[in-house]
């Protein structure tokens, strides 16, 4: 249903010091039905019709004209829903469990206790899409609601991941500016819940913008200043600190991994090497301890064999019988606890 504003003019209605009047028109099919009063003061719950929320109701008649009218509304603003609803009584507790009886139209609203307003048909008959008001902050979420719609519109001709981000910063900053602009808190609120929804696609830019945007701050000034000690003030507050908390713990996890990612390499390098260090060193210490034990002449013969001299050529050089080597060589074996010259050469090579 396309939403069409109307801007607000004072009704010729004689208005009593401290008294609403709302009244208006249902479409055909609601006429002769209740139709009912809320008050949200939570601003997370207004997508849809809550039975603690509902404070008055009455029944069109036969026009499909219906009013509410008393004195016992808050002389502040507050976000007031009306709705036709066509649920029987008997099953009405069942069929808005978690959920809009099916045959529910309603319209979500500003006003306060003094404030006279209108709702009358549209040029295609329809109900709850022109607000006439003496209160002008009475159409501002109608105006949030055709926004949106533009927003999804917009959104169609974005494809890639990247386009989508700017756009999604450029809605963003249209939101926030006429939330500013239209100076009402309030209003305010219903973007802010439609932002940070979690649910929405709009979740990852809000927590983003947190971060760095001084908007949601500065909104919880404007309504501890317009709407102290309300619940939504203390609502508001509530959520922000707990996004901000939970941004600055991902952040520090962030953080975190990143250093970790970092840094743990870099320990394994300087691990391996003192392990390869201390490795080399026991290993260097165990093959001097075993040379120690060998005898002066079988040390010149492990001296020339790392030279690469033969038996014959290391028996011609000392002038010893090549038996006589072969003896010393067997017991150069049995000390170092190795097995061939190769292993000789590989061991100790540059110890000599």
């Amino acid at each position: 249903m396309r939403f069409s504003i109307v801007v607000p003019f004072l009704l010729c209605t004689t208005i009593l010091f401290g008294q609403y009047r709302f009244e208006g028109q249902v479409a055909e099919a609601h006429k002769n039905q209740k139709v009912y009063l809320s008050l949200v003061e939570n601003y997370r719950k207004n997508s849809r019709v809550y039975l603690d929320q509902i404070i008055q109701k009455t029944i069109a008649d036969s026009t499909g004209h219906f009013s509410f009218s008393g004195s016992q509304l808050s002389p502040q603003n507050q976000i007031y829903r009306i709705h036709v609803d066509g649920c029987e009584d008997q099953s009405f507790h069942n069929s808005h469990f978690l959920r809009a009886c099916p045959q529910t139209e309603s319209l979500l609203f500003i006003a306060s206790n003094t404030d006279t307003l209108s709702l009358p048909l549209n040029n295609a008959d329809q109900a709850f899409c022109e607000i006439r008001s003496t209160n002008p902050a009475s159409t501002l979420l109608l105006e949030v609601a055709a926004l949106k719609e533009e927003m999804i519109f917009d959104f169609m001709d974005y494809d890639s991941e990247l386009s989508r981000s700017i756009n999604f910063k450029k809605w963003f900053a249209r939101f926030q500016e006429f939330g500013v602009n239209a100076n009402e808190p309030l209003a305010e609120l219903y973007i802010y819940d439609f932002l940070s929804d979690r649910t929405n696609e709009t979740y990852a830019t809000y927590l983003e913008e947190l971060s760095t945007d001084s908007y949601y701050q500065a909104l919880l000034t404007r309504l501890q200043n317009k709407y102290p000690q309300t619940k939504m003030a203390s609502q508001y507050e509530s959520e922000l600190q707990s996004d901000l908390s939970l941004l600055n713990r991902e952040n520090s996890h962030s953080s975190n991994f990143d250093s970790g990612y970092l840094i743990f390499p870099a320990l394994v390098l300087v691990f391996a090497a003192v392990g390869y260090y201390f490795q080399n060193k026991r290993k260097s210490s165990g093959e001097n301890i075993a040379l120690d034990t060998l005898t002066s002449q079988e040390r010149k013969i492990m001296d020339a064999i790392l030279d690469g001299k033969s038996n014959k050529e290391i028996a011609a050089h000392f002038y010893i019988s090549v038996s006589t080597v072969k003896s010393h060589i067997n017991s150069i074996y049995k000390k170092l606890g190795l097995s061939s010259r190769t292993e000789i050469r590989t061991v100790y090579k540059g110890n000599s």
